[in-house]
Protein backbone atom coordinates (compact mmCIF):
# COMPACT_ATOMS: atom_id res chain seq x y z
CA UNK A 1 0.00 0.00 0.00
CA UNK A 2 1.54 3.33 -1.01
CA UNK A 3 2.06 6.03 1.56
CA UNK A 4 -0.62 8.69 1.76
CA UNK A 5 0.11 12.13 0.40
CA UNK A 6 0.14 14.52 3.31
CA UNK A 7 -0.64 18.16 2.69
CA UNK A 8 -0.89 20.00 5.97
CA UNK A 9 0.59 22.94 7.79
CA UNK A 10 1.24 23.65 11.44
CA UNK A 11 1.03 27.28 12.42
CA UNK A 12 3.68 28.93 14.56
CA UNK A 13 1.02 29.39 17.24
CA UNK A 14 0.22 25.66 17.18
CA UNK A 15 3.92 24.75 17.38
CA UNK A 16 4.27 27.05 20.37
CA UNK A 17 1.17 25.50 21.99
CA UNK A 18 2.52 21.96 21.40
CA UNK A 19 5.88 22.89 22.93
CA UNK A 20 4.08 24.51 25.86
CA UNK A 21 2.02 21.33 26.36
CA UNK A 22 5.22 19.27 26.40
CA UNK A 23 6.73 21.70 28.90
CA UNK A 24 3.61 21.27 31.04
CA UNK A 25 4.05 17.49 30.95
CA UNK A 26 7.66 17.91 32.05
CA UNK A 27 6.56 20.23 34.86
CA UNK A 28 3.94 17.71 35.99
CA UNK A 29 6.62 14.99 36.08
CA UNK A 30 9.53 16.83 37.76
CA UNK A 31 11.05 13.55 38.97
CA UNK A 32 11.88 12.28 35.46
CA UNK A 33 15.51 11.26 35.12
CA UNK A 34 18.07 10.49 32.46
CA UNK A 35 20.46 7.67 33.28
CA UNK A 36 23.68 6.50 31.73
CA UNK A 37 23.93 3.43 29.54
CA UNK A 38 25.83 1.67 32.32
CA UNK A 39 23.15 2.52 34.90
CA UNK A 40 20.52 1.30 32.45
CA UNK A 41 22.33 -2.02 32.05
CA UNK A 42 22.48 -2.44 35.83
CA UNK A 43 18.81 -1.63 36.40
CA UNK A 44 16.32 -4.48 36.84
CA UNK A 45 14.19 -4.27 33.70
CA UNK A 46 10.45 -3.93 34.12
CA UNK A 47 8.55 -3.35 30.92
CA UNK A 48 4.81 -3.07 30.40
CA UNK A 49 4.47 -6.86 30.71
CA UNK A 50 5.92 -6.66 34.23
CA UNK A 51 3.07 -4.46 35.44
CA UNK A 52 0.75 -7.40 36.17
CA UNK A 53 3.52 -9.14 38.13
CA UNK A 54 4.25 -6.16 40.40
CA UNK A 55 0.54 -5.46 40.89
CA UNK A 56 0.02 -9.10 41.92
CA UNK A 57 3.06 -8.92 44.21
CA UNK A 58 1.58 -5.80 45.82
CA UNK A 59 -1.71 -7.62 46.48
CA UNK A 60 0.21 -10.49 48.05
CA UNK A 61 2.20 -8.06 50.20
CA UNK A 62 -0.93 -6.17 51.29
CA UNK A 63 -2.85 -9.37 52.05
CA UNK A 64 0.04 -11.08 53.85
CA UNK A 65 2.00 -8.39 55.72
CA UNK A 66 3.17 -10.89 58.36
CA UNK A 67 5.43 -12.68 55.86
CA UNK A 68 7.37 -9.53 55.06
CA UNK A 69 10.48 -8.69 57.06
CA UNK A 70 10.45 -5.47 59.08
CA UNK A 71 13.09 -4.06 56.73
CA UNK A 72 10.71 -4.29 53.75
CA UNK A 73 9.08 -0.90 53.16
CA UNK A 74 5.61 -1.92 51.98
CA UNK A 75 4.48 1.70 51.58
CA UNK A 76 7.45 2.54 49.35
CA UNK A 77 6.75 -0.62 47.32
CA UNK A 78 3.08 0.35 46.93
CA UNK A 79 4.10 3.84 45.83
CA UNK A 80 6.55 2.39 43.28
CA UNK A 81 3.88 0.08 41.87
CA UNK A 82 1.36 2.94 41.60
CA UNK A 83 3.89 5.22 39.91
CA UNK A 84 5.05 2.43 37.59
CA UNK A 85 1.42 1.84 36.58
CA UNK A 86 0.83 5.54 35.95
CA UNK A 87 4.07 5.97 33.98
CA UNK A 88 3.30 2.84 31.93
CA UNK A 89 -0.07 4.33 31.00
CA UNK A 90 1.47 7.69 30.08
CA UNK A 91 4.32 5.98 28.20
CA UNK A 92 1.82 4.00 26.12
CA UNK A 93 0.01 7.17 25.04
CA UNK A 94 3.27 9.06 24.39
CA UNK A 95 4.69 6.04 22.56
CA UNK A 96 1.69 5.96 20.24
CA UNK A 97 2.08 9.69 19.59
CA UNK A 98 5.83 9.28 18.97
CA UNK A 99 5.16 6.43 16.53
CA UNK A 100 2.57 8.47 14.64
CA UNK A 101 4.87 11.49 14.61
CA UNK A 102 7.82 9.41 13.33
CA UNK A 103 5.72 7.72 10.62
CA UNK A 104 4.22 11.01 9.47
CA UNK A 105 7.66 12.67 9.50
CA UNK A 106 9.02 9.78 7.41
CA UNK A 107 6.23 10.12 4.81
CA UNK A 108 6.46 13.92 4.62
CA UNK A 109 10.26 13.78 4.51
CA UNK A 110 10.02 11.32 1.63
CA UNK A 111 7.64 13.64 -0.19
CA UNK A 112 10.00 16.56 0.40
CA UNK A 113 13.02 14.55 -0.82
CA UNK A 114 11.14 13.48 -3.97
CA UNK A 115 10.28 17.11 -4.70
CA UNK A 116 13.80 18.26 -3.90
CA UNK A 117 15.28 15.59 -6.16
CA UNK A 118 12.93 16.66 -8.95
CA UNK A 119 14.09 20.28 -8.55
CA UNK A 120 17.74 19.14 -8.56
CA UNK A 121 17.19 17.15 -11.76
CA UNK A 122 15.45 20.13 -13.40
CA UNK A 123 18.34 22.40 -12.40
CA UNK A 124 20.92 19.91 -13.77
CA UNK A 125 19.02 19.75 -17.06
CA UNK A 126 18.67 23.53 -17.29
CA UNK A 127 22.27 24.35 -16.31
CA UNK A 128 23.41 24.01 -19.94
CA UNK A 129 20.92 26.59 -21.18
CA UNK A 130 20.48 28.94 -18.23
CA UNK A 131 23.46 30.98 -17.02
CA UNK A 132 24.05 31.13 -13.29
CA UNK A 133 22.52 27.75 -12.40
CA UNK A 134 25.82 25.85 -12.09
CA UNK A 135 26.49 27.02 -8.50
CA UNK A 136 22.93 26.05 -7.55
CA UNK A 137 23.32 22.61 -9.12
CA UNK A 138 26.60 22.15 -7.25
CA UNK A 139 25.01 23.26 -3.98
CA UNK A 140 22.06 20.88 -4.39
CA UNK A 141 24.41 18.11 -5.52
CA UNK A 142 26.32 18.15 -2.22
CA UNK A 143 23.46 16.11 -0.70
CA UNK A 144 24.31 13.24 -3.01
CA UNK A 145 28.10 13.56 -2.82
CA UNK A 146 28.07 12.33 0.78
CA UNK A 147 26.06 9.27 -0.20
CA UNK A 148 28.30 8.40 -3.14
CA UNK A 149 31.46 8.99 -1.06
CA UNK A 150 30.19 6.66 1.64
CA UNK A 151 29.49 3.87 -0.86
CA UNK A 152 32.72 4.29 -2.83
CA UNK A 153 35.33 1.60 -2.38
CA UNK A 154 38.00 2.54 0.16
CA UNK A 155 41.43 3.41 -1.19
CA UNK A 156 44.08 0.77 -0.72
CA UNK A 157 47.14 1.68 1.30
CA UNK A 158 50.50 1.50 -0.46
Amino acid sequence: MPNPTITATVSDADVAAIKAAIATIQQKLPFLVTITTLASRRTFKAGPNSLAFVENALQVAENNPAILPASFNALAFANSVALFSTLTDIDTVVGQLKSELADTRLVVGGQAMEGGTDVYNYVKAAVKKTPGLKPLADQLGTRFQHASTATAAPATAK
